[in-house]
C-alpha cells in the first residue's frame, strides 16, 4: 500500500502472498496490475510469494530441455529465458516498475535485479556472483568435487527473467531458500547442463521466508539506485 505521505510517483506497494498462489490466476492478476501501473492508476509493486510445484517455459526454451514432461504442470511464461522451476521453499518476487520514470534502459534494469539479489544474499554471508555468460545469480561451491574438466564448481542460487510492457516490468526474480532441489530434476534449469542447483538451506544456513523477505525490503532501494546513477555499460559486484 502506499505510505502516508508520499506521492503515487514514489509510492511502492509490498505484498506477501499467503498459501501457494495459482501460477495462472497470479500471472493474470500482474498483467492487470501492469496495466493498470502504466496507465497511471496503481502503484508499482512487488509481491513475494510461492507457486505450488511447476515448470515454466519463457521465450527461448527448447523442448530437449524438458526432460520429464510429466512431472509437474508446464506454463509458457512470457517472459525472457528458458525453462525454470517454481515450488514450496523457493521465494518469488514479482516486481512491477514503471520505467518510464526509472530509465528506459532494460540491462540497467536486470542489472539491478542481479545487484538485489546479490546484496540480499550477503546479508546472510553468502557471496552471490553474476556470470557475464549465464543468467541468475550463483554460488561458488569448494565442498563439492569440481567439474570434469577442473572447473571449480558452482551452483545457481537464483534466477532472473522479466518482461517489459509499456515500459512497465513484471515477473522478476526467484530465490532458494528451501525448495526440494530433486525437482529441478525434470528440466535443464536455464538451459545449463554443467551446473547444479543450490539453496540457502542447502548450504547450511537456517534461513527462513520472513528473513529472507526482510533482507529483500532492506536492500530493494539501495539496488535500484543503479537505474538512477550514471551508467557504466557493464554490471558490477
Amino acid at each position: 500500500m502506499t505510505e502516508a505521505g508520499q506521492s503515487r510517483e514514489d509510492a511502492m506497494e509490498w505484498t506477501v502472498l499467503p498459501g501457494l498462489s495459482p501460477y495462472e490466476e497470479t500471472l493474470k492478476a500482474m498483467e492487470a496490475r501492469v496495466a493498470a501501473i502504466a496507465a497511471g492508476g496503481a502503484d508499482e509493486a512487488v509481491w513475494l510469494l510461492e507457486h505450488p510445484p511447476l515448470y515454466t517455459a519463457g521465450t527461448s526454451a527448447r523442448s530437449e530441455d524438458l526432460t520429464d514432461p510429466g512431472r509437474f504442470p508446464v506454463y509458457v511464461a512470457g517472459r525472457g529465458g528458458q525453462y525454470t522451476y517454481h515450488g514450496p521453499g523457493q521465494r518469488v518476487a514479482y516486481v512491477m516498475l514503471d520505467l518510464n520514470r526509472r530509465g528506459r534502459d532494460v540491462r540497467r534494469f536486470v542489472c539491478a535485479l542481479e545487484d538485489w539479489v546479490i546484496q540480499t544474499l550477503a546479508a546472510f554471508n553468502v557471496r552471490g556472483e553474476r556470470r557475464a555468460e549465464r543468467v541468475g545469480v550463483w554460488v561458488s561451491r569448494p565442498d563439492r568435487p569440481p567439474l570434469a574438466d577442473g572447473t571449480a564448481r558452482e551452483d545457481k542460487i537464483a534466477a532472473i527473467g522479466v518482461k517489459l510492457r509499456r515500459w512497465v516490468s513484471f515477473h522478476g526474480i526467484s530465490i532458494n531458500v528451501e525448495p526440494d532441489l530433486s525437482h529441478f530434476d525434470g528440466i535443464v534449469p536455464c538451459g545449463l547442463r554443467d551446473f547444479g542447483v543450490t539453496s540457502l538451506v542447502d548450504l547450511g544456513l537456517p534461513v527462513t521466508m520472513d528473513d529472507l523477505d526482510l533482507a529483500l525490503r532492506q536492500s530493494f532501494d539501495p539496488a535500484m539506485a543503479r537505474l538512477s546513477a550514471p551508467p557504466t555499460g557493464r554490471c558490477e559486484g
